[in-house]
């Protein structure tokens, strides 16, 4: 009985550093590119602290860092995986999550809202809305970020 007990904690114990090897290894391309995005963002821009960081895959794979500029005021970078222009906005400067939301659900009514996301298509910084309706059908809403402009583009029913 004891061997029994002893090779099942062997073999948990194995699967748990199996497990966490996986986990560590899987985040880490995705904590390279936020190092990346990070540094070309301080350098190019007056960013100089970061809360937030996200990848948005549209045409083109963005970096998009929330963070603080040097006057203190709340910043979004918006950085393309490739060499392009970096993108700075004070989020005063354009529409909030909440605002995206609010778009969305006058437009389409009560629908079950998967996530919101900053992006840009274009050169244009946008809020990207992942939401379902009935059947369970995924759709897209793209809302400029500076304007708030609904007809950016919308991707319904996949």
């Amino acid at each position: 009985m004891k061997k029994v007990i002893l090779i099942c904690s062997v073999i948990l114990v194995i699967l748990l550093a199996l497990g966490i090897n996986i986990y560590l290894n899987s985040i880490e391309p995705v904590k390279a590119a936020e190092d990346e995005a990070v540094k070309r963002a301080k350098e190019d821009t007056n960013l100089v602290s970061v809360s937030d960081f996200e990848i948005y895959h549209g045409n083109e794979t963005i970096f998009v860092i929330e963070g603080k500029d040097e006057n203190g005021d709340n910043v979004f970078v918006w950085v393309p995986e490739n060499e392009g222009e970096i993108q700075l906005l004070k989020q005063s400067e354009g529409i909030t999550e909440q605002e995206a939301q609010n778009i969305l659900l006058s437009e389409k009514g009560q629908v079950d809202i998967i996530s919101r996301k900053l992006g840009m298509e274009k050169n244009i910084p946008l809020w990207e809305i992942a939401y379902k309706t009935e059947g369970d059908l995924l759709n897209y809403f793209l809302i400029d970020f500076e304007t708030g402009n609904k007809k950016l583009k919308v991707i319904e029913n996949l």
